[in-house]
């Protein structure tokens, strides 16, 4: 198109005397330049919605919660209740002065039942001291007798302590053979460390779930008398997590064979690209049927990953939930799985858009907040198996349906953020999503690696790994921090 310069309005005089071409002329360019505005228009419209999202990623809320305007027509309550002129002062009266009792109840002093007891007696380590009672020292036994007792509690806390296991095996020679004979030592998790199990999971601990530190670790056993270098301590970790590995792959080959997975990723900082830069890099999480989360790595977020995790030969009628990153849909399309994408995310499109399209918007909302109270209605009454899937069937599926049948039907649909466009693809996600028939309830979220150990210590396949002196010290010690 060409660059119209502006020009004098003709008097009435000189429009008469055009000729019909320069009328024709003078046409097309007003078409031209009402074409042009209204392009610049809905540039100015786009351009306002992307800064006021960026306005509300800077300065605003990242709350997703929804505040919905109260109906004008309902009533407040007391609205027709007379209003008094003047608050009436309160009476005042003169309360004699007195002294209350003590209370009986005292954690210090205790009580004689345990009902009011501060700590879970099967988890906390309870020390007994007895004390004496003075009053029995002169008297000799036969003149007094106990009728009862008195407990209080108090907390307590033993600061954390290193002890050296020292094994020590007799050197025997027999007489008669002139043969020497010792029994070997104890067979370690890491031959020829010297570090223990228990130390080997107290550092596992402190370093994955309190994110404590190793060169934290290492002060402290150097106040508690211990000379290791700080290089040892993350040699043992190294060799330590590697007797996981037999466990991640197992955990992995049984998340390949649900036939409903969960997958996302999340960035994460590994490694250095130059001096005083660090690599990003992904953690994928793929959860499965049986409560097993795994944490593959990669270093790149390409299309191939996705086929690397789940592999490209899934199990019969298998589905795959995700968020609406193109590499899902792409390896849905390529395995003929079906792909079931998460409702946060759909509703987050529709929850940008409601600047754009108030009405639309909304009404999305509604319907997804919908699907939100039957999923909290199937919590409450605990439905399992076909009971939820019969339950999601009646009250769900009718709502689905008439969404996607809804905005399917819609003429005008327009961008309304710097994502992809949430209403021309509504349709088919919410029909994908009534396929997922899951029979454990699957939410993505960003997870973290030490939900991973929390949940293969609970898989049924692990009595049949190895390490599991490491998965059991592993867990007690962690159970007992938690305590």
């Amino acid at each position: 198109m060409s660059t119209l310069n502006p020009v004098n309005a003709p008097s009435l005089e000189e429009v008469v005397r055009w000729s019909a071409q320069e009328v024709l002329e003078v046409v097309s360019d007003v078409s031209a330049l009402r074409q042009r505005n209204a392009e610049l228009q809905r540039d100015i419209e786009s351009l306002k919605e992307q800064i006021d999202w960026f306005r509300r990623q800077v300065f605003g809320s990242r709350s997703e919660k929804r505040i919905v305007d109260a109906d004008p027509s309902q009533l407040h309550l007391g609205q027709f209740l007379p209003v008094p002129d003047q608050t009436p002062a309160p009476a005042e009266r003169d309360v004699p002065a007195h002294k209350r009792r003590a209370p009986r109840s005292n954690f210090s002093e205790g009580a004689k039942d345990e009902s009011n007891l501060f700590f879970d007696k099967e988890r906390v380590p309870v020390k007994v001291i007895e004390l004496a009672n003075p009053e029995i020292e002169g008297p000799a036994p036969d003149q007094y007798e106990v009728i009862g007792e008195k407990v209080s509690h108090r907390l307590a806390q033993q600061p954390g302590s290193y002890v050296v296991l020292k094994y020590v095996r007799p050197v025997i020679k027999r007489k008669d053979t002139q043969a020497l004979s010792c029994p070997p030592a104890p067979q370690g998790v890491i031959d020829g460390s010297r570090a223990d199990v228990s130390l080997i999971a107290g550092m596992l601990v402190d370093k994955m779930q309190w994110h404590l530190p190793f060169y934290r670790q290492h002060q402290r056993m150097s106040q508690s008398g211990v000379r290791v270098s700080r290089g040892w301590l993350t040699q043992v970790t190294s060799q330590a997590i590697g007797l996981f590995e037999p466990i991640y792959e197992a955990q992995l080959a049984s998340v390949r064979t649900s036939r409903v997975k969960a997958m996302d990723e999340t960035p994460i900082k590994a490694g250095r690209a130059e001096p005083g830069k660090l690599k990003s890099c992904y953690f994928w999480p793929v959860y499965g049927e049986h409560d097993e989360v795994c944490f593959p790595f990669f270093e790149t977020r390409a299309h191939a990953t996705v086929e690397a995790i789940p592999g490209l030969e899934p199990v019969p009628s298998a589905v795959l939930l995700s968020d609406g990153y193109r590499a899902y849909a792409a390896y849905a399309e390529k395995t003929g799985i079906k792909h079931a994408q998460c409702w946060a995310h759909c509703r987050r499109e529709f929850f940008n858009a409601q600047s754009a399209e108030p009405v639309l918007a909304n009404e999305a909302l509604d319907r997804i907040g919908k699907l939100y109270k039957i999923e909290e209605e199937i919590r409450a009454r605990k439905l399992t198996g076909e009971s939820r899937h019969l339950h999601r069937f009646e009250r769900a599926k009718p709502i689905v349906e008439g969404s996607s049948n809804g905005y399917a039907s819609q003429a005008r649909i327009k961008r309304c953020c710097r994502r992809t466009d949430s209403y021309r693809r509504l349709g088919m996600r919410m029909r994908i999503g009534m396929r997922c028939r899951c029979s454990s309830s699957i939410r993505m979220c960003r997870l973290t690696p030490i939900t991973s150990s929390a949940v293969c210590v609970r898989s049924p396949w692990v009595a049949r790994t190895g390490c599991s002196a490491v998965l059991s010290s592993v867990r007690g010690r962690s159970e007992s921090c938690r305590a």
